[in-house]
């Protein structure tokens, strides 16, 4: 056995990780920028600790805390971000988007395309969401599929530390507006610690399994479960291949439409609301462009048509599930 046979990779939550890609994007880069409410240190470093030691270390120039005023923070990052500089703004949660849209929408994603591409926007959106926590309805919306049907953002979900960190350097060093999703469970979740320098491309997306029999499509908290899923099913001779998209905006058609090509079997999980949903637009792809491939309909799975309930037992059937899924995959295989 190798001398380095024993060796342990170091593990760190998702939170960790964000602070790392900040930490190395301000270090590497003076023009990078932090601000939100709440992210100083005088403030306590973020809701759960994100940003803490950031304004320590690079001063309050650098990462300010806000009011509680989301139209002012992407505002005055959408101002920076003209001007030269690379401004990271948190919006606490992804609900507040909401009294935000006007500068999301209307500035950030439309400026470069209405300066005929002479003026860059080369801010990243940090937000926190998703259901599990027993948050209520209006603190726990995934709408990442508002941001992707906005043209000019790039919206981008990541499932793992490693990702996090990888994908939000990315984020940062990107030229355009990133919607950069951060799941509260998953903040909390520990995982693999990427080497120093990691970045993960937007656009590419990942195969934590590989299979035969079906294609399991998804992004964010859900991938954990469809890769426990595939594992469990191959104990039965079902191959499973799982394809964590990472980003929404640009999507990694070449990667789903190849695991179809070999599959002709698809399921798509993401934990937002199922109508309407980037489910819906994947499938449409799927059929458009590998409809003669396919041996089974296209199975979809996500939120109920609600808004999130805050009774844990409520929120619990709302969401997907492992089992939604394995009788998902068990559907298409017939």
């Amino acid at each position: 056995m190798s001398a380095g046979a024993d060796t342990k990779v170091a593990q760190i939550t998702g939170a960790q990780a964000v602070n790392m890609a900040l930490t190395e994007a301000m270090e590497n880069d003076p023009t990078v920028l932090v601000f939100g409410e709440d992210v100083a240190d005088p403030e306590g470093g973020g809701v759960i600790k994100v940003t803490q030691g950031l304004s320590t270390r690079f001063g309050d120039h650098r990462v300010k805390s806000t009011p509680i005023a989301e139209q002012a923070i992407v505002g005055a990052a959408v101002g920076a971000a003209i001007a030269g500089m690379r401004p990271v703004a948190e919006i606490m949660l992804m609900n507040f988007f909401t009294v935000a849209m006007d500068q999301i929408v209307n500035h950030a994603a439309k400026i470069r395309y209405m300066s005929g591409g002479a003026t860059a926007v080369p801010l990243t959106i940090r937000t926190l969401t998703g259901a599990g926590n027993s948050l209520g309805g209006q603190h726990s919306d995934m709408l990442e599929a508002w941001m992707a049907h906005t043209a000019g953002l790039k919206v981008v979900i990541p499932s793992n530390p490693a990702d996090y960190k990888g994908l939000l350097l990315s984020c940062i060093e990107d030229d355009n507006p990133c919607i950069f999703v951060e799941n509260g469970i998953l903040m909390f979740t520990p995982g693999d610690a990427p080497p120093p320098g990691h970045r993960v491309p937007l656009g590419k997306a990942a195969i934590p399994r590989e299979g035969s029999d079906v294609t399991l499509v998804s992004y964010g908290r859900p991938v954990l479960d469809c890769i426990a899923v595939a594992d469990q099913l191959a104990e039965e001779g079902i191959s499973v291949e799982v394809i964590d998209l990472r980003t929404i905006v640009p999507m990694d058609e070449a990667a789903i439409f190849a695991s179809v090509g070999k599959t002709g079997r698809v399921v798509i999980v993401h934990e937002a609301v199922k109508r309407f949903g980037v489910g819906a637009e994947i499938a449409a792809r799927i059929s458009e462009t590998c409809f003669g491939k396919l041996k089974a309909p296209i199975e979809r799975i996500g939120a109920k048509y609600s808004p999130v309930p805050f009774s844990s037992a409520l929120e619990k059937d709302f969401i997907w599930s492992r089992e939604r899924v394995e009788a998902a995959v068990r559907k298409v295989m017939g």
